[in-house]
Parts: structure tokens; sequence; C-alpha cells
């Protein structure tokens, strides 16, 4: 499957906002269409972050539908579905780097490749994602506490303490949907 393609389609078909082809065309100059999602947890082969990105869009679609018995353009844009979902994680753009170690294969040690961080801008997670979108294009409020709280309990904020995660679920419940969608994506959709 073509999945490049398809975000490519996707994305033009969808999002319109102003500074949106800048966006597209600095996606397509970096390695988010080669990158992993994860350096092992899940889609940890080239080209998952774009597979997981167009995963977790047609979960948040489908959890919308169930949500809003398929009345959700009502509560937010299909263009806002499109900008949340496939745009959450570019925070791992240029951040997973190529490295060989040595595994024990059959009696015989080879070397094999595996995925590293190299953190070149170290801002957080759904934070880092909506900084660099936000230099290409606006973000609403809802998009971007969506964006900014994808990893829901994971995140280390809220692994070091922090509250703020249940108040941006009640105040912002697509955050939520969205949250649930993307661990849907990661743990039913895709492989280790």
């Amino acid at each position: 499957m073509d999945y490049k393609k398809e975000f490519i389609d996707l994305y033009k078909e969808t999002i319109k906002r102003e500074g949106a082809d800048k966006l597209l065309e600095w996606l397509q100059t970096s390695d988010f269409f080669t990158a992993p999602a994860s350096t092992r947890f899940h889609s940890a082969f080239e080209g998952g972050l774009c597979e997981h990105s167009l995963k977790s869009y047609y979960r948040f679609v489908q959890n919308l539908d169930t949500e809003y018995d398929g009345d959700w353009e009502d509560k937010i844009s299909p263009e806002s579905v499109a900008i949340i979902a496939l745009l959450h994680d570019l925070c791992k753009v240029d951040y997973y780097k190529t490295e060989l170690r040595n595994v024990k294969k059959d009696g015989v040690w080879e070397s094999v490749p595996y995925y590293s961080i190299e953190d070149k801008l170290p801002y957080g997670h759904g934070e880092k994602s909506v900084y660099i979108i936000s230099s290409f294009m606006r973000l609403t409020r809802e998009e971007a506490m969506a964006i900014n709280w994808h990893m829901g309990g994971f995140d280390l904020r809220v692994i070091g303490g922090s509250y703020s995660l249940s108040e941006a679920f009640y105040k912002h419940p697509l955050s939520l949907l969205f949250h649930i969608s993307d661990v849907q994506a990661t743990y039913l959709d895709e492989k280790k």
C-alpha cells in the first residue's frame, strides 16, 4: 500500500488552511515518509510514522462517528480532524537515526540495523508537534489541545505529576477522543 500517496492525497483534499502547502513541502523534504513511528514499540519500520498517522486518522473518524452518531461535523470540521490526526506526531520528524548493533543469530554474530533516538529539538512530545505545526499555520485551540495531549497518561508531564491532562480532557473532549484513537491505532491496528 502506498501510504505516502494516501497521506498526501488526504492532506491536499482536506487541509486548505493558509500555510498548509508550506507545511506539506517541508514534510516532503523531511524524513516523515520514511521514519518509523517508534524505535521498537509500534510501527518500528521504514514508513511507520506515515502509516501510523493515517491509521490514527481513520480511528479518529470512526470514534467521532460512534460518539456523535455520525453527526460529528457540527462538533469539529473535517479539516481539523485531518490536522489533528495526520500531524500529531510531527515531533518525530528527524528524530530517529539508524545504527548497527551486533546480534547473535544461529551462533554467529552479525551486525543488524536498529533505530535510536537523536532528538535535535528537545521540546517535549505533543507540545513539540504543536510548535512545529504552528510555525507553518495557525491551529485552533481544540486542535492544539488534542495534539498537545495525544499521549494521555503516557505523557511525561503526567508521569511527572501534572494534573493538566485531566482538565484538558474535561474541557476539550475531542482531545480524549483523539488520544483513544491514537492508542487504538497503536495497539489494535499496528505491529511492533
